[in-house]
Formats: C-alpha cells, sequence, structure tokens
C-alpha cells in the first residue's frame, strides 16, 4: 500500500478485509440513516470477532517491513527507561510509603518503612504476583488502613472497569476476604475495620451504589450505604484530609452533591453536605471545624468558601473570591498556610498563603510551557509542599518547597539513562488565532538542531470533559523528536487550558471549536514554517479520536497521516443508545439526541456519519475488545466504512487489542512495545529510513 509498502509470506492476507454489508436502518427525528455495519455490535458473535482478527492479520502484514525499526524504537525507549527505580516516599501516620519496580518487571512494587527510610522495608503489595498469567492486569487503587494493618486494593483482569476489591491483613499475610464485581473507588474508615465501596451497574457499568464491609462479615451481606438514582450521575467515595469525614459524592458533568459519613462511626447514615443543583458544582474538604468548599456557584472560574462543621447550611464564608481571568483548579489546607492551584493563561502556577493574610506569594516556574500538581501532602501540620513539576523537556520532577523560606528541594527527578540534556531541545508557546478571533494556545517542542525547513510534525489535541492538555515529558517522545520530528499540542476548546469557558465553548451546541480549533492550530504550525502537509499528522485518543476524526473529514487535505487510539467516532449512534457505559452519564458533554436540535448539531460532526467518497490521510485506528468506555465497534465500523468509500490507495489499518480495554495493554514494557508500533507508524509516513 502507498506510504508502508507491504510485506509478510504466503500465510498472510494479500488484501485487506472486506466487512459483510448487512444495512441497517436507523430513524430518528424524521432523519433516517444506513448503517452497513451495525451488526458488529455483537461482542459475542464469531462472525465480528473474525473480521477484528483478519483486521490484525492485514496490519500485521502490512507493517511487517517494519518490524526492525519498531524492534529498535522499542529498545531505545525501555533503555531510557530506570528498570530499578523508586519514587520518592510519603509520610503518613508513622510510615514512609513509595512505590518501586524491580528490573525486568512489568508491575510495581508497593512497600512502606516505619520511621524512616533506614527502617526495614515491608511489603505490601506485589503486583507481578497477583498479576499471574493474566493477559492484562491494572491495579486501579489501594489504601491502607488508618492503622496501618490492612490494606485494601481493586484490581481490574479484564481492561473493562470491572474489578475485584481484595483485602489483605499485612501483620499475617492472609487474604482476609474479596469483594467482587466493584469498581475502584474505595476508602477506609477510621475505626481500622470498615471500608466503603462503590459497585456499578453490570450492563451501564455506572457506578451507583455505595456498600459498607466490616471485616469478618461476608461480602454477600455487605450493607448499602447509598445508592444514586438517577442515570446521568455516577458516585464515589473518598476521604477528607483530616481523615474526620468519608465523603460520597454524586457526579455528572455539570452537577454535584455531596453526603459525608462520620469517619469514626461508620455505621452512622449519610448526612447531606452539599444538594445538587443543576449548573453548579462544588468539591469539599474539611479541616479546621470547617468544610472548605471550591465552588462555581457565583463565579465560573471557581471560588473557595467555607462553612462550619456543625452547620453546613450556613451561609459561606468567602475566602477567595471569583477571578475572571485566574481559574481555580484545585486547594490544599494546611495548620498555617493555604495553597492554591490555579491555570492562568494556560499553565498552572501555585499561590501560597499564610492564613493571617501575610507573605502571600507563587512559587516561581521559568519555563514557558510547564506543568505542576500539588502532591501527596496528607500532614496539615507542616511548613513543606510536596508538588510535581515537569514540562515538554523536563522529566518529572517531585519537589518540597519550605513555605516560610521560599526554598525547594529536589526531592527525586527522573532519570533518564542514555546521557539525555534537556538543553538539546527547545519549547515553545505559541498562538493560533481561532476562527471566531480567540486565540488558541500551543505548546511545541523540538530538537535545537533541528534542520531548516518545515518537518514532520506530529500535532497532539482532546478537548472534551473540561479535561486540560498539559506540557508534560514524555519519554518514548524522544525517540520521535531526534528523529526529526517536530510535536506540539493544541489547546483546543474543550479543556479548561483558559478557564470554565474555555470547556463551555467546546461542548454540546459548540462542540465544532474544538475542531475548528484544531485545523487553525494546524495552519499556523504551517504558515509558521514549522511543518507542512505533505509532513503534518495528527494523533488523538477517544474523545482526542473524535477530535482528529473530525478534522480529517473537514480538512484530508491539511494531514497526511493520522492515529486514533480507541476513537469515539459513532456519537449518534452511541448517545442514543441508554445501555452502552457512560451514554447517560454524558448527556451535558455532547448533549442528549432525544432532544432534535442537538441530535442534529451531533449529526454534522459525528466523523462516523460524515464519512464521504474521497481523499484520506494515512490512518492507523486502535481499539480495545474490552473497551468500557469506547465500545470497539466504534472504530472497527469507522474503518470499515473509510475502506468502502475512500477514493484514495493509502495505509488504513486496524488493530484491535482482543486482551485490553480503553487503556490498551497493560505493563509497562508492553505499554512501550504499542507506542513503538505507533511509531514506526509516523516514522515511515515521516520519510525516516533506517
Amino acid at each position: 500500500m502507498p506510504g508502508l509498502g507491504e510485506g509478510g509470506d504466503g500465510d498472510t492476507p494479500s488484501a485487506p478485509p472486506v466487512a459483510p454489508v448487512r444495512p441497517t436502518i436507523l430513524r430518528h427525528h424524521g432523519v433516517v440513516r444506513v448503517d452497513d455495519y451495525h451488526w458488529m455490535n455483537r461482542r459475542d458473535d464469531p462472525a465480528v470477532v473474525a473480521y477484528l482478527e483478519a483486521e490484525n492479520r492485514w496490519t500485521d502484514r502490512v507493517m511487517a517491513p517494519l518490524r526492525a525499526l519498531e524492534e529498535e524504537l522499542f529498545q531505545e525507549m525501555r533503555g531510557r527507561v530506570v528498570e530499578e527505580d523508586r519514587s520518592a516516599p510519603w509520610f503518613f501516620r508513622g510510615y514512609w510509603y513509595y512505590t518501586r519496580f524491580e528490573a525486568g518487571s512489568e508491575y510495581p512494587i508497593h512497600a512502606r518503612r516505619k520511621g524512616s527510610m533506614e527502617d526495614p522495608e515491608e511489603v505490601i503489595l506485589r503486583e507481578e504476583e497477583w498479576a499471574g498469567d493474566h493477559a492484562f492486569f491494572q491495579v486501579g487503587a489501594w489504601e491502607v488502613s488508618g492503622g496501618g494493618r490492612y490494606l485494601a486494593f481493586a484490581a481490574d483482569t479484564v481492561g473493562r472497569r470491572i474489578h475485584h476489591i481484595h483485602i489483605v491483613d499485612l501483620e499475617s499475610g492472609q487474604r482476609l476476604a474479596t469483594l467482587p464485581g466493584t469498581t475502584s473507588s474505595l476508602v477506609w474508615a477510621d475505626d481500622d475495620r470498615t471500608l466503603f465501596y462503590t459497585r456499578a451497574d453490570p450492563v451501564t457499568l455506572r457506578s451507583h451504589r455505595v456498600h459498607r464491609h466490616a471485616l469478618g462479615s461476608s461480602p454477600a451481606l455487605d450493607p448499602l450505604v447509598f445508592e444514586e438514582a438517577d442515570e446521568a450521575f455516577s458516585v464515589q467515595v473518598s476521604r477528607t484530609k483530616s481523615w474526620r469525614y468519608v465523603l460520597i459524592g454524586c457526579r455528572q458533568t455539570r452537577s454535584t452533591e455531596y453526603h459525608v459519613v462520620d469517619a469514626a462511626e461508620p455505621e452512622q447514615e449519610p448526612r447531606l453536605l452539599i444538594p445538587r443543583r443543576p449548573g453548579r458544582l462544588a468539591f469539599p474538604d474539611h479541616m479546621g471545624g470547617h468544610f472548605w468548599i471550591r465552588t462555581d456557584e457565583g463565579g465560573e472560574n471557581f471560588r473557595l468558601v467555607r462553612v462550619p462543621e456543625d452547620r453546613p447550611t450556613a451561609e459561606a464564608e468567602e475566602i477567595v473570591p471569583h477571578r475572571p481571568d485566574v481559574f481555580l483548579v484545585d486547594f490544599q489546607l494546611f495548620q498555617d498556610h493555604l495553597v492554591l492551584s490555579e491555570r492562568t493563561d494556560g499553565l498552572i502556577q501555585l499561590r501560597v498563603r499564610r492564613w493571617d493574610g501575610s507573605g502571600e506569594h507563587v512559587v516561581a516556574f521559568q519555563e514557558p510551557a510547564h506543568h505542576a500538581v500539588l502532591g501527596m501532602n496528607p500532614r496539615v501540620d507542616t511548613r513543606h509542599l510536596r508538588y510535581l513539576y515537569t514540562s515538554l523537556t523536563t522529566p518529572n520532577s517531585v519537589w518540597e518547597y519550605d513555605m516560610e523560606t521560599r526554598e525547594g528541594v529536589l526531592v527525586k527527578r527522573d532519570h533518564i539513562p542514555g546521557g539525555y540534556d534537556p538543553g538539546d531541545y527547545v519549547t515553545l508557546r505559541l498562538h493560533a488565532l481561532a476562527d471566531d478571533g480567540r486565540s488558541i494556545p500551543i505548546s511545541l517542542v523540538h530538537r535545537r538542531d533541528r534542520a531548516p525547513g518545515p518537518s514532520p510534525l506530529l500535532l497532539y489535541g482532546y478537548g472534551a470533559y473540561g479535561s486540560s492538555t498539559n506540557p508534560t515529558f514524555s519519554i518514548p517522545r524522544l525517540s520521535l523528536l531526534d528523529r526529526g520530528f517536530v510535536f506540539a499540542i493544541a489547546h483546543v476548546r474543550g479543556g479548561q487550558e483558559l478557564g470554565r469557558a474555555w470547556y463551555e465553548e467546546g461542548r454540546m451546541l459548540q462542540k465544532r471549536n474544538s475542531f475548528s480549533d484544531f485545523i487553525r492550530v494546524a495552519e499556523e504550525l504551517v504558515a509558521q514554517g514549522f511543518s507542512s502537509p505533505d509532513r503534518l499528522y495528527a494523533w488523538g485518543g477517544s474523545a482526542g479520536g473524535l477530535l482528529v476524526g473530525a478534522a480529517m473529514n473537514q480538512r484530508p487535505d491539511l494531514f497526511h497521516g493520522v492515529v486514533a487510539a480507541v476513537p469515539f467516532v459513532d456519537v449518534v449512534t452511541t448517545m442514543l443508545d441508554e445501555t452502552i457505559p457512560l451514554t447517560t452519564g454524558e448527556y451535558d458533554e455532547w448533549g442528549n439526541p432525544s432532544d432534535p436540535e442537538l441530535f442534529q448539531a451531533m449529526l454534522e460532526y459525528s466523523p462516523y456519519d460524515n464519512v464521504e467518497a474521497k481523499e484520506y490521510p494515512h490512518l492507523l485506528v486502535t481499539a480495545g475488545f474490552h473497551d468500557s468506555q469506547v465500545q470497539y465497534w466504534e472504530p472497527a465500523k469507522w474503518v470499515a466504512r473509510l475502506r468502502a468509500l475512500r477514493t484514495d490507495r493509502r495505509t488504513l489499518l486496524l488493530r484491535t487489542h482482543m486482551e485490553a480495554g480503553h487503556g490498551g495493554v497493560s505493563g509497562r514494557f508492553r505499554a512501550l512495545r504499542e507506542v513503538a508500533f505507533q511509531f514506526a507508524f509516523l516514522l515511515r509516513l515521516g520519510g525516516h529510513r533506517r
């Protein structure tokens, strides 16, 4: 096939598979759609599995000439990973906790030391042992009880977000209980014997029930603590920093509700703390006799208020007012300090202030594109702040910052073997002008010795759920940069890089802004000479797959190739099916297609519904057979329709991971092999020759 060539032997296919056409008529609001591949949604149908496996064999054949390049990339990426590594430790209730890897292991070891890091190590969870022979294994969450004796962790062995929670006695090593069919949301009460956890609807996978398990009791008899009846909401459990309360949070895209349980009296009935109101988000914490609440009530970019612990319905006291040019992302409470995580001009800054109002300042960051996250800070009585810092050129770094002296100590920075020098790379912050005049941020990185003229450039975007795409470091990405690629992030609307309005302008009836923003960024990068349409590539996953799929439909001439990972591309059909996981909970993101106006808006941009008889870029699509978030049939149907209608002979590949879900394969090295596969595809299209 033009672009990659063909390979294989007599046992491999000589042509791509042709999906059977079995028309299904779909009628809504007077619109008739004919879906030739609707039959692919039958997961247990042998014909569906056979088609996916045929696509995998075709992909293997086309990619066969690149196996040496793929192996070279994998070995290079693996060589940049410190195989025996340990995280920065954090202190909690008498123990230093950390995670480490052993050489050659796919999965981490979670361990602790009592008193100091010089004391003997106690392994609390060796994931490799629990993974066993499972083709997929992932620990969703783990937590040690307040007294330090019991471990609870949630493990997924399929990739469909259906977990089993295991409880282990760390003193004896005895496995005390297994709670089947749960989510990964769990939290201990403060009595050292009660665990709160959530279960999901077995069909829609919506987390809707909170249960309580007491050590020594039968999991089958675990009482129901709370049930969320509204199908648009899901429920999670967490705990306040003070350990005083267990929080039961109900949430959908534009509304929240919180109930609390006294952590020392876990059998009490939950009491309402924050009632739900349409269009109001509020997120609580607790310290010093008050509930502290980050809320968008009274300002779309959020403000911080507090209410007395014993009178939560009292009028709230404002601590941090709403600011139209600053988005309040998060906060952490300390005995003498308040720390705010804020986003200004698309970038995170950390603001520190004393409770007496003195000494307010912002932690200084120097790079033009960077990211910082408040770290593990379980202690209230400390002047030291842990935060994580990274950029497109700075590896992940853990800092401990003295909030009084304003001095920082680097606790740990990821070491990159092989002589990595951040000075070999340049990071830039650019902007493109949107169709309606809005300024779209762009984060960009390339080698300092990049050859003049247009380069192969990989443009990444997401733009949904208010999830901001941050300029963070990536070990695998170095393999692209060192071979002449430029990497850029389009911070399109649908995220919250420029505040809540940036999100609002990229959802529901304004969703098309995300796609036009991405296209304008691509055009700007071409106009500034960083790339050209014959060297420009797009990459997006999940909702980002929708982004690049819609952009590819609208401007196929602008991109030479596209990688769409588990892409959400069959928007209308999915949002009409309330039995599919996530559908009802996402009406406020995409819209409820029972509304004719929203149905029409989705129909106009849905990548699957807008495939036409025209030329398209080279395309690599991935799917997960057990994907709980984007069902495998969306990318499979999309590829089938593209193959039937496109008028070019460019590469079109589908790889379905038959033993994985939304996040792809598990294991740190197996995941690198998948990245190497995708990068080999891009590098060959970009003109790289070994």
